[in-house]
């Protein structure tokens, strides 16, 4: 068995590359997945997978920071101009880009894997020292770039679809894919736990390529220390007036936010562990003659718990309805994403260490059975909602040499550690097939 695994994910290793290259090319950013959740559901449904599509992926009510109508509307326009299925993509309107594929292969345990498929709001570097620019697959879409490697995340979940349909006579339960969006700012994972996706897993796998495992060859069995957050707008209105003639009629909401800011970042840190608070944009003024009537923050707060995010989270909009009473505007605090705090159960981890060891391409001295994430994930929402049900779950990461820094505009990753992610993944799901199924009230 391992071997026939091992020659169908090193098959299907050029075609990983140029689906990932494909993906970096037409980046989208998130609830505007349009074209590559099109192009997953295409797979899926292809390879014999059941879809669960809009609504059934996707619990609308519970989405957050979704752009407005007449924006969705225009990306789904570039998605189909852009190689996207339109009869698909007209079933994700207004943002419902998730996507799930099921293939039941019998009595067994449920075995989830989520893969996230959104870009970074940023533009791409257009110089030759760039290899996706030297060699073409750069970024088209303005603002958008994959500089987190998700596109190397759905190369391989596909990769793993089509090698688990190969293989499927040959499974014992049932295997459930999971095409996130919106984990850039954490809005993702919640409307899809909202919509059943988790509803009776029974083990979850997730990961990253690179992350805190930087050369190719080196693996994280399992990941500690997700951070909670919350990520917040707060939005303050005052009264404009001349600002020479009549200062005292205005009603200074620059002020305002710029008191709000200074003072969220001086929220005492928690003593029960680690916290995290940040005002990462403040946009402000109309003119330099005009009393400001406009201020935007956009924030967020962090905490080792959820319990400790709460607390910052909490403390910041008292001081943002503080700040706002003192200069006597209005304000109103909108919450954009959240994720939990978690962390990977050691015991799923020590699996994946003896899978990886069984694999010539991770080194030994380079398999490491935990790190500290110390950052968020809102894989860390499915994990929870695993383990409410009685699962059990872990985030690996997949050892990459990487050009830059996530989240840098000239990031990119060596895509010889795609086929070894899709064997890796698929060694993982028939070991989970091994494992008993969960026994549910």
């Amino acid at each position: 068995m391992t071997d026939d695994i091992a020659r169908l994910a090193a098959g299907m290793a050029d075609r990983l590359v140029a689906r990932r290259r494909d993906l970096h090319r037409y980046p989208e950013t998130a609830w505007t997945e349009f074209r590559t959740a099109s192009l997953v559901a295409g797979a899926l449904a292809d390879a014999g997978y059941e879809l669960r599509l809009g609504g059934e992926a996707v619990r609308r009510e519970s989405m957050l920071g979704v752009p407005p109508a007449e924006e969705l509307a225009a990306h789904m326009e570039r998605a189909e101009a852009q190689g996207g299925d339109p009869a698909l993509i007209g079933r994700m309107a207004g943002g419902l880009t998730g996507v799930v594929g099921e293939l039941k292969c019998g009595e067994g345990p449920v075995v989830a894997l989520r893969f996230d498929m959104d870009a970074n709001d940023m533009d791409e570097a257009r110089d030759d020292s760039h290899r996706p620019h030297r060699e073409g697959f750069d970024s088209v879409n303005p603002g958008a770039m994959h500089a987190c490697g998700h596109d190397g995340h759905v190369a391989i979940g596909l990769g793993v679809a089509e090698a688990l349909a190969a293989l499927r006579d040959r499974l014992n339960g049932t295997v459930r894919l999971i095409f996130q969006p919106g984990e850039e700012g954490v809005r993702g994972a919640g409307p899809m736990v909202d919509a059943g996706a988790l509803d009776g897993v029974d083990y979850l796998l997730g990961g990253h390529i690179g992350f805190q495992a930087r050369k190719t060859g080196q693996l994280v069995c399992g990941t500690d220390k997700f951070l909670a957050t919350t990520k917040f707008d707060v939005t303050f209105t005052g009264v404009p007036a001349h600002a020479g003639a009549a200062p005292e009629q205005g009603r200074n909401a620059l002020l305002a936010a710029a008191c709000a800011a200074l003072n969220m970042h001086a929220i005492p840190r928690h003593g029960q562990g680690g916290s995290r608070i940040t005002v990462g944009v403040l946009n402000a003024g109309q003119a330099r003659n005009v009393i400001p009537p406009n201020g935007l923050l956009k924030a967020e707060s962090r905490g080792e718990t959820t319990e400790i995010n709460d607390y910052v989270f909490a403390r910041a909009k008292d001081v943002a309805a503080g700040a706002a009473h003192m200069y006597g505007v209005d304000h109103a605090v909108a919450v954009v994403g959240r994720s939990a705090s978690g962390g990977s159960d050691p015991e799923l981890a020590v699996r994946v260490r003896r899978i990886a060891e069984a694999m010539p391409f991770f080194e030994p001295s380079g398999i490491v059975d935990s790190v500290d994430l110390r950052g968020s994930e809102d894989f860390a929402v499915m994990l929870a909602e695993v383990r409410r049900q009685g699962g059990t779950g872990t985030y690996v990461m997949i050892g990459s040499n990487l050009a830059s820094g996530h989240h840098s505009f000239h990031f990119d990753f060596d895509e010889c550690s795609l086929a070894p992610g899709v064997e890796l993944f698929v060694r993982c799901v028939f070991d989970c097939m091994t494992l008993p199924a969960l026994v549910r009230a």
